[in-house]
């Protein structure tokens, strides 16, 4: 009976004769024969008949339904399966088991997407073409997005400019470029912003197509650095330099603009081949140094304050965002060695123009060929050196104070710089202490140390000079033993003429003139 059967008989089941077999002369199917075969390590396809907390049963036309363990459904590191699948579902799976110690046949969801991901990320390199996956995790450094596989997406690759908060991607479904693959080691790195960009370069061709140097357009500032600042033309970045930016000194791009300003700006230049666009600001503004030009005039005396002082000069703003040089030689009637001398920052002072020069925007300032009545800023560098003098003589009489005292609070005592190994000298030998009661021995001296004892503010008479003969000091009592003479009262000693210069004995630091004699 068998051999009348057919391909196109009724009785034969698809598949051929295989699928049907005699039994006790009767034909029946061959149900063995209609079951799947597999090994482990292949993909199935199967229906989802059942989702239960920790595991999901697939049909796959076998013996007995698969079994997917809820590690095995997704790369995430924990899910609930009732969010991966529904039953009904019809899914990939990879045989992990044919039969594990319970007789369960076990599958992988995972690894079979892992699989056929694998083949379509790795031919999407090849072809450079993009990859599309979900926002999974947020890492430190970028995105992990499941692809099948984790793939990570930099945070300087998310978008063409650097973003600030990597959680509003989470969730999202990004197309990415695959800009490195290793299987070896399961590592697929993307890139956002190469897809972006190749977006918008046919953007930017339209854009530079349909502009033209001199046009003003209207853009979005996407970026400050410290060289300027970025505008976004709806499209492409151009940029502004700092010195486009305001007709006076901009010290950082930051003091004129802010970040998602909108602004308008005028096309100096347009780079095609580089795709580059230069901008400027200023030019929208009122040109202040046109007003000067059409109405100021040479030896015209204006009002200013001074904004920068440099080796050459100062320069003096005249008007807003109008700044004129004040040569060094052009400060005052008398040779000046710094500007510092006449002027300071912040001063107002008047000036007179005595050059003007349009070409090149530049204004030639003088104060010494002011007439005497415009000459403000004498009274104010006066009132500052006054002040500056003032100052400095209340600090020479605390010093002087602390100097008379000897021994100032905390028990130290006050030095100049000059004579402080002098000092630490004398602390070493046990020398007496300027203003200490009582006879005090001392130990034989040199001419030397007779000078250093004179100059700490003690009574000690001056050594003499070469071939005079030897005489105690004014106020020293007659007959002291020498080498050992008793303190005496503070008093400034007598110097013989032309032996000492006048002041010597009062200061704290050593002059030349001392310690060439």
């Amino acid at each position: 009976m068998s051999d009348q059967l057919t391909d196109d008989s009724p009785e034969t089941l698809q598949g051929g004769y295989d699928l049907m077999i005699e039994v006790d002369g009767v034909m029946v199917p061959n149900y063995d024969a209609t079951m799947v075969t597999f090994e482990e390590g292949d993909i199935v396809t199967g229906t989802v008949v059942r989702v239960d907390k920790d595991e999901v049963l697939v049909d796959i036309g076998y013996k007995s339904e698969g079994v997917v363990p809820v590690n095995e459904l997704s790369i995430k590191k924990s899910v609930d399966p009732s969010d991966e699948v529904s039953v009904g579902d019809v899914i990939d799976a990879l045989v992990l088991t044919k039969e594990d110690a319970d007789g369960r046949l076990i599958l992988s969801k995972k690894r079979a997407r892992f699989e056929r991901a694998w083949q379509r990320i790795e031919k999407a390199a090849e072809e450079h073409t993009p990859v599309e996956g979900t926002v999974i995790e947020v890492v430190k450094g970028g995105l992990i997005i499941d692809l099948g596989v984790r793939g990570f997406l930099p945070a300087s690759l998310v978008d063409i400019r650097r973003v600030a908060d990597l959680d509003e991607f989470l969730g999202q479904t990004l197309i990415c470029r695959v800009i490195e693959l290793n299987r070896f080691r399961n590592n697929v790195v993307l890139s956002r912003r190469a897809v972006l960009e190749e977006e918008r370069r046919g953007v930017r061709e339209q854009i530079l197509d349909r502009m033209n140097v001199g046009d003003f357009v209207t853009g979005t500032i996407s970026n400050i650095v410290d060289f300027g600042a970025f505008v976004d033309l709806n499209g492409i970045d151009g940029l502004v330099h700092i010195s486009e930016l305001s007709w006076s000194h901009v010290n950082h791009p930051s003091e004129v603009l802010t970040v998602a300003q909108e602004v308008t700006v005028k096309v100096l230049d347009i780079d095609r081949d580089r795709q580059r666009i230069s901008l400027g600001l200023k030019q929208t503004q009122k040109d202040p140094w046109q007003e000067v030009f059409e109405n100021r005039q040479v030896n015209e005396i204006v009002h200013g304050k001074v904004t920068k002082l440099v080796s050459f000069g100062a320069f003096v703003e005249i008007e807003e965002g109008v700044e004129g040089l004040i040569h060094i030689s052009e400060l005052a009637q008398h040779h000046v060695e710094d500007p510092s001398e006449v002027l300071r920052n912040g001063m107002e002072v008047n000036v007179k123009i005595i050059e003007i020069d349009p070409d090149r925007r530049r204004l030639s300032l003088s104060l010494k060929r002011l007439e005497p009545e415009y000459r403000i800023h004498e009274d104010a560098m006066a009132q500052e050196l006054e002040a500056a003098e003032e100052t400095a003589a209340e600090e020479g009489a605390a010093e002087e104070t602390a100097a008379e005292g000897g021994v100032v609070e905390g028990g130290v005592v006050e030095v100049g710089p000059a004579d402080s190994d002098l000092v630490a000298a004398d602390a070493d030998g046990e020398a007496p202490v300027n203003g200490a009661e009582g006879d005090v021995e001392l130990p034989e001296q040199s001419a030397e140390e007779s000078v250093e004892a004179d100059v700490a503010g003690s009574a000690e008479p001056e050594a003499p000079a070469a071939g005079d003969e030897e005489a105690p000091a004014p106020g020293e009592p007659e007959g002291a033993a020498e080498g050992e003479p008793e303190v005496a009262e503070e008093t400034e000693p007598e110097v013989a003429e032309g032996s000492e210069p006048e002041g010597a004995a009062t200061s704290l630091g050593l002059s030349d003139e001392v310690f060439e004699r």
